[in-house]
């Protein structure tokens, strides 16, 4: 288990690919501590003659870094000695199905294994014309936005997050908007049209997420010009905006790619 004595060495490791390492650069330059007391949160990691070469995030998920495929496997072997319970898996796929290799041994089954998930990466305005009325939501709007991402969540994993774990699913939506990367659209009668969090933010990239259009205005070519627009706000943070999305969700991959996301790796995500 690394210490805060390691810390910079993890920094290194993790701005060898900042875009696909954008979940654990933006945790520790928000200041969260290494580890933290039983266990929930801690980093562990495994060195050799050049240094540190490769870490795993260990906390409510799982995330590795620098992670291939049979140190995967070591890391899903010492979580099994562990013995925690996780919400999911999800990184570089040669890490994540390594990880999974081994802790798939243990006591936690998996709702879902997505094994192919295109991380796409942008960083240049897209030529396509954005929607000008796309902008960040207010705190005042809290009411509004938590049952669209509500919505998201439960078309994305099969289940609402406001069965079990409201509170901590209510912060996170509370703290988006407070953090202003809460994106979204409403119609004259106040209703979500359409909404993109800027998920994970760092000075190097953004990592878009919880992406959403109302079914009331699906298939009228507007996601488009809404993702293009979610593509020039991040791009005022960060000079390096992201996505990864399910490989079997060819209208999203066919739109990501009309607005000029490239393909640049693959991530991967097991849900518990």
């Amino acid at each position: 288990m690394l210490s805060e004595l390691e810390r910079p060495d993890l920094e290194a490791l993790v701005a060898l690919d900042p875009v696909s390492n954008i979940f654990l650069d933006s945790y520790l330059r928000n200041g969260h501590p290494m580890n933290r007391s039983g266990g929930r949160a801690m980093v562990l990691g495994q060195y050799d003659d050049a240094g540190l070469r490769s870490a795993c995030w260990v906390g409510s998920n799982v995330v590795p870094v620098n992670v291939d495929y049979d140190s995967g496997a070591e890391y899903g072997a010492a979580l099994l000695r562990v013995g925690l319970r996780y919400s999911s898996i999800f990184g570089p796929s040669d890490g994540v199905m390594g990880i999974w290799s081994t802790l798939q041994r243990g006591h936690q089954q998996a709702l879902d294994v997505r094994p192919h998930q295109p991380l796409m990466a942008r960083s240049a305005p897209s030529y396509i014309p954005p929607e000008p009325t796309l902008r960040r939501a207010r705190p005042d709007e809290f009411d509004v936005m938590l049952p669209a991402c509500a919505a998201m969540f439960e078309e994305e994993l099969g289940y609402s997050p406001l069965i079990s774990g409201r509170a901590y699913y209510e912060q996170r939506v509370r703290t988006l908007i407070e953090r202003g990367f809460s994106l979204v659209d409403r119609d004259p009668e106040g209703r979500v049209i359409f909404k993109a969090e800027l998920g994970n933010v760092s000075p190097r990239a953004t990592q878009i997420q919880g992406v959403w259009m109302n079914p009331s205005v699906r298939g009228q070519g507007l996601a488009k010009s809404y993702m293009s627009a979610v593509v020039d706000m991040a791009l005022d943070v960060a000079p390096v905006v992201s996505l990864y999305v399910n490989d079997y969700n060819r209208t999203a991959l066919n739109v990501y790619r009309r607005v000029g996301f490239e393909e640049i790796g693959e991530f991967a995500t097991v849900l518990f």
